[in-house]
């Protein structure tokens, strides 16, 4: 069953999991730490011009000429002018590499979501999922873009202030530079608290956004049963938790934040202390204590942003966790090695022992069913619910895989052909009608992407929805709503009917298409029903028995399996389970059951 992966990342395996889609803008990434390294110039050549101008007042004041000053604030300027080109670059075209990293992700993601099947969105919430490839990827741009700078900057200049400090007084350089190694773990490990309630926050931030959104689409519901308090405690309930958890995660940060202020003050006192005394005994000229207290503030302002940058670390890291854990969300329906296209012949299906259980539950639904659906042939299922009916159909095109057993069309094993083959040569009319946001031209287009106008309209004639669609306020170009919230249950019903039309499938899949429409409806929509199964091997299911009279074949499922079958005046005559369900007579079982 596919679920979303809970398993714990480290921080290593996630920055490596990362590096591919960093390493596909090598080039930009490589141009934005040459820049990177150039705005590090000012603030490494600074503390040195400051040195040679306090040396050469205080000891070779005759040295210091208007030439001298001038050379050093003209290699200073042209410095600035290198570091405000260079800045420009890292926050332009930086940010646009984690734009299109972002962007990379965002699409992969959406690409592995699709080939999950109906066990991961039966067990995950949409609005988790909408958080994890929109909200947390946001935060790539900024982790993709100062990841690899800030961490390349900090290297230069803790590397080259150590180098020039040694020039002046190694011991005072150790002393200083022996604090660094204490202040970097105590934010290592105050960060893992800090990473640890960031995840924690935008996990209930999913389930926030999964309990508004749950609230919204049912807003109609909500407000027949007058339930706005309940739904109101609700969010109170998840507001209260998600108030908790940034409390958590500002109190983390503060101890964080606390915990560098205190080194920033421990490195200069010791820079005082010890470059006072140095300065006392001759150890040191004050110029060279000018530069140190200049490299030390440096430093700390380099060690401060590498921890401030802690935060955004922290948010990066934990979007490319949430990523990965969609990424590796093991795909339970794919094509096997060596999967070739279906051909059909002319659209016999065999169900050949079939047994299937759902794979989170176990719940046995089918067992050892043998059927066979003749091509043409349009065979009806029906029976009490929870027989197994829509499962069944479900296992046609994959949407389950059969727990023993096999499905074979014209022979063929549905495992054993790609599903992209399979699928495209099935067409299915659900009771449960999902119209896009759009237009009602592009509703009828997905069953063939890229028709003509032409096309779309002849499919709309078809399924007998042509008029009521030119009677719209913009025919075929009206928008239909969110869900087709704009059109009535037939009207959304016949727009189906002409997506499958348009896709001209040999093989059919009705599924209770015209259980919760109206009388009027569901005579317009039956006439186009059959239209539409003419001549393709059709499996129809439905609740009321008068949509599939006409049917070629008739087939009751039970509990136990296959009760009965054969043509509508065949199973009348029977007088069993079939007529016991035409005209609502119940056996004393059945009755007792009911009571109950």
């Amino acid at each position: 069953m596919s679920r979303t992966i809970t398993k714990t990342y480290g921080t290593g395996e996630l920055i490596r999991r990362f590096l591919p889609y960093l390493m596909k803008y090598r080039k930009l990434l490589l141009l934005d730490l040459g820049c990177a390294s150039l705005t590090t110039l000012c603030d490494i050549v600074l503390p040195r011009i400051m040195s040679t101008l306090t040396n050469t007042a205080m000891y070779r004041p005759a040295s210091l000429t208007a030439g001298l000053i001038g050379r050093l604030a003209l290699l200073y300027t042209v410095l600035r002018l290198l570091d405000a080109a260079a800045y420009y670059y890292m926050c332009s075209q930086g940010h646009i590499m984690g734009v299109y990293i972002e962007t990379d992700m965002r699409t992969d993601a959406f690409r592995k979501l699709e080939t999950l099947s109906d066990s991961y969105y039966s067990n995950t919430k949409i609005g988790q999922i909408m958080g994890r490839i929109t909200a947390d990827l946001f935060d790539i741009t900024e982790f993709a873009h100062h990841c690899p700078e800030e961490f390349f900057i900090a290297a230069i200049k803790i590397t080259v202030s150590f180098v020039i400090l040694c020039f002046a007084s190694v011991p005072l350089t150790l002393i200083i530079f022996a604090c660094v190694p204490f202040m970097l773990l105590a934010s290592v490990r105050l960060n893992h608290r800090f990473r640890s309630t960031t995840k924690s926050q935008r996990v209930e931030l999913g389930e926030l956004n999964a309990q508004v959104e749950d609230a919204l689409l049912g807003e109609r519901v909500v407000k027949a049963f007058t339930a706005e308090d309940e739904e109101l405690r609700k969010l109170e309930a998840g507001n209260q938790k998600m108030q908790n958890i940034k409390k958590e995660r500002y109190y983390a940060m503060a101890d964080f934040n606390m915990s560098t202020r205190l080194f920033d003050g421990l490195m200069y006192s010791v820079t005082i202390i010890a470059g006072g005394l140095f300065l006392v005994r001759g150890r040191i000229q004050a110029g060279d204590l000018v530069a140190y207290i200049l490299y030390v503030t440096t430093l700390i302002a380099t060690i401060r942003r590498i921890v401030e940058f802690a935060e955004q670390f922290s948010q990066g890291i934990t979007g490319v966790e949430r990523f990965l854990e969609i990424m590796d969300t093991p795909v339970d329906i794919t094509d096997r090695p060596g999967a070739r296209n279906l051909v059909i012949r002319g659209g016999d299906i065999l169900f050949d022992h079939v047994t299937f259980e759902y794979p989170d539950d176990h719940n046995r639904v089918l067992h050892d069913l043998c059927l066979e659906i003749h091509p043409g042939e349009n065979l009806a299922l029906v029976g009490e619910s929870g027989g197994g009916k829509t499962t069944l159909s479900a296992l046609i095109p994959r949407f389950y895989d059969v727990t023993d057993g096999a499905v074979r069309i014209d022979g063929q094993d549905v495992r054993d052909v790609k599903l992209y083959s399979l699928r495209s040569q099935i067409g299915i009319v659900q009771q449960e009608v999902y119209l896009f946001s759009g237009t009602v031209a592009e509703n009828i287009a997905y069953g063939k992407p890229g028709a003509s106008r032409e096309e779309i309209v002849r499919a709309a004639k078809l399924a007998g929805a042509d008029s009521f669609i030119r009677d719209l306020r913009d025919g075929y170009d009206s928008y239909v709503g969110e869900r087709g919230i704009k059109l009535s249950g037939g009207q959304k019903q016949r727009i189906s009917i002409a997506r499958v039309f348009l896709k001209n499938p040999p093989i059919l899949l009705l599924d209770e298409a015209t259980s919760a429409l109206d009388n009027e409806s569901e005579i317009l929509i039956e006439r186009s029903l059959r239209d539409l199964s003419e001549g393709r091997t059709t499996l129809t299911i439905a609740h009321r028995l008068t949509t599939i009279q006409h049917a070629d074949r008739i087939v009751v499922l039970g509990k136990s399996g296959i009760e009965e079958e054969g043509s509508h005046q065949e199973l009348l005559a029977k007088k069993g389970t079939y007529y016991r369900l035409w005209n609502g007579v119940l056996t004393e079982d059945e009755a007792e059951r009911k009571a109950i």
